[in-house]
């Protein structure tokens, strides 16, 4: 396969090779280069960079996280471009994305499926060699049929048995979705480029732990909390996951947690329902509200002393950001998550 180089300008050191039908950002950090992102998706837009010399192909040209004005100015998306000559680029590289683990490419085959929800299932594939990536992390799948990537976070630990576990809710007029609920089968294979991704479990911070989820935002949750309990450095550290749903429906977590003797034994689960016209509402005798506002009910005036990994619904992740940044001034240093929308 066609390989071309990527220069960095004003950095002689910093130079890399990117195969042809890979992303900038991709080839990057298969390179151990700290190139920053979050969604690896088109949406956020961290990855962005100048393009000095030489040609690419924008996969998707639109995406919204580079807004008109860096269009005009030659922004482009690290993770939304693939080279098609020799590049010189401006970019500014971090110590701190260098990745913990190599993302590589590889086919999976789905071996599995656990109905959660009715709209929410854990998909477990196979691969033919160990699943290698840290509690929190995601991948980006690649399913037949359909027109780009799928970011979805593991919802399991590394293993040398090769499986990959995800959480999924399916998306209402979702391809992706849709395809994994509707078309794909056992035995049936994807593509999987990973692993990606910043938040995951750190264990040497000296704090105890805060989980906080909703949706699908449960799956890397699970990842961390897994890697939690077996973590000898976390061994006297308190363990807290909030999850949020519309309506009882949609809590499945006590289940998840009580079938896990690890994890019943060390989390304390708090939960709560935000409509009280969703079916089931009348009946449940738990909690109401936002699940940011369970955090901060919950947690009161002890609220900053915590590592903080949430993830979930853009408006849920943006109002825990809000309620730990500026209304209790959380250090950021404090708080890991990923950016999807």
């Amino acid at each position: 396969m066609k390989s071309f180089s990527i220069q960095v300008s004003g950095a002689e050191d910093q130079a890399f090779r990117c195969d042809e039908d890979d992303t900038i950002l991709g080839g990057a950090l298969r390179n151990g280069n700290g190139f920053p992102y979050e969604c690896n998706s088109g949406g956020c837009g961290s990855c962005q960079f100048e393009l000095i010399d030489g040609e690419v192909d924008e996969l998707w040209s639109d995406a919204p996280g580079l807004s008109p004005r860096a269009r005009e100015r030659g922004r482009r998306l690290a993770c939304q471009c693939v080279p098609k000559t020799d590049l010189t680029i401006k970019a500014s590289f971090r110590d701190e994305y260098v990745p913990a683990v190599m993302p590589k490419r590889q086919k999976l085959a789905l071996v599995g499926l656990t109905r959660l929800t009715s709209d929410m299932s854990e998909f477990s594939f196979k691969a033919e060699q160990g699943a290698e990536f840290l509690p929190g992390q995601f991948a980006m799948l690649g399913l037949p049929g359909v027109e780009g990537l799928r970011a979805y976070s593991m919802s399991n630990l590394p293993n040398d048995e090769g499986l990959w576990n995800f959480v999924i809710k399916r998306v209402p007029g979702g391809k992706g979705t849709a395809f994994l609920f509707d078309t794909l089968k056992a035995g049936d294979e994807i593509s999987l480029d990973g692993p990606y991704g910043n938040s995951y479990l750190r264990t040497g911070n000296g704090r105890d732990i805060v989980c906080v989820a909703g949706g699908s935002g449960l799956s890397p949750v699970l990842s961390i909390l897994r890697g939690a309990v077996q973590a000898s450095e976390l061994n006297d550290r308190r363990l807290l996951l909030f999850y949020g749903g519309r309506g009882p429906q949609d809590i499945c977590v006590s289940d998840i947690i009580a079938a896990d003797p690890l994890l019943s034994e060390r989390v304390e689960l708090h939960t709560a329902i935000s409509d009280d016209e969703a079916p089931g509402a009348r009946d449940w005798t738990g909690e109401r509200g936002f699940v940011h506002e369970l955090v901060k009910n919950t947690l009161g005036e002890d609220i900053k002393g915590f590592d903080y990994y949430f993830c979930g619904p853009p408006p849920m992740t943006d109002a825990v950001q809000r309620l730990l940044l500026l209304e209790y001034k959380v250090p950021s240093k404090q708080m890991y998550f990923d950016r999807f929308y």
